[in-house]
């Protein structure tokens, strides 16, 4: 019990203390709050532009939450599509790590050509972004069954597609969830960098606009913004995870 509060409270202080040390080094210094405010100041901003932060933190965190369920099903599927053939596997591989090596940045502004400013770039930057970590690990978890576990099932009178349903997919669950809990994170970099390029709403948006006037406290208080939302998913799916896949750390736990 001592263990799991000490894991439990570790960063709650490490929170806390990385916010002292900003503020004091901010005031000995006599940092001026337009090139880097206090937490006190961010914080002090945050509630008095709270209405603003507010509408334009929900949009972000829609628009990033459609994106990551496009990218989640879209992922799950083109994972288990070449996680299933080594030959597959060893055709599209190189194509989607070039298709990653390719700063997302440079996207944004051919698909505003495409589908014009707003929501719909925003959502597809964060499907881009956050898609292939998901489909990296299925296929990692589908590839990675043992040749002599598939000779053993086909010898038993297995089918192929039995194997990939009964076998497969579950052995790669963990892969799966433990994906999610990165992609979730990364769809929101994706939606807040169309949102500083190509947005008329959004934390992005605001941050921009907050910048191009000098009142880098909002900026701040945006960036503590995405900060949360993005903590808060992780969180979710780090639980979500462990309730899914609670045998795979059982199984660890067992043999270590």
């Amino acid at each position: 019990m001592m263990k799991m509060d000490s894991r439990t409270l570790a960063p709650w202080i490490a929170t806390i203390g990385l916010f002292v040390i900003w503020e004091l080094v901010c005031r000995l210094f006599a940092i001026p709050s337009f090139i880097l405010p206090t937490p006190s100041e961010s914080f002090a901003t945050l509630w008095e532009f709270r209405d603003a932060i507010w509408f334009n933190a929900w949009f972000t965190f829609w628009v990033t939450l459609v994106g990551f369920a496009i990218a989640v099903a879209f992922g799950l599927a083109l994972g288990v599509f070449i996680g299933a053939s080594a030959l597959v596997y060893s055709a599209l591989y190189p194509i989607l790590i070039g298709f990653n090596s390719i700063p997302k940045v440079a996207i944004v502004p051919v698909l505003v050509v495409w589908f014009g400013i707003g929501t719909v770039p925003a959502i597809l930057t964060a499907f881009l972004i956050s898609f292939f970590p998901i489909v990296v690990n299925v296929a990692t978890g589908l590839a990675t069954l043992e040749p002599e576990l598939r000779d053993l099932l086909r010898s038993l009178g297995a089918r192929r597609i039995d194997i990939l349903m009964k076998v497969g997919l579950p052995r790669a669950m963990p892969y799966f969830f433990a994906s999610l809990k990165v992609a979730i994170t990364l769809a929101f970099v994706g939606s807040v960098i169309s949102e500083t390029i190509a947005g008329n709403k959004g934390i992005g948006y605001l941050m921009l606009s907050a910048s191009s006037s000098f009142r880098v406290p909002l900026v701040f208080a945006g960036l503590l913004v995405i900060a949360v939302m993005g903590v808060g998913m992780y969180a979710i799916f780090a639980l979500i995870e462990r309730r899914m896949t609670g045998w795979a750390f059982r199984g660890s736990e067992a043999t270590g």
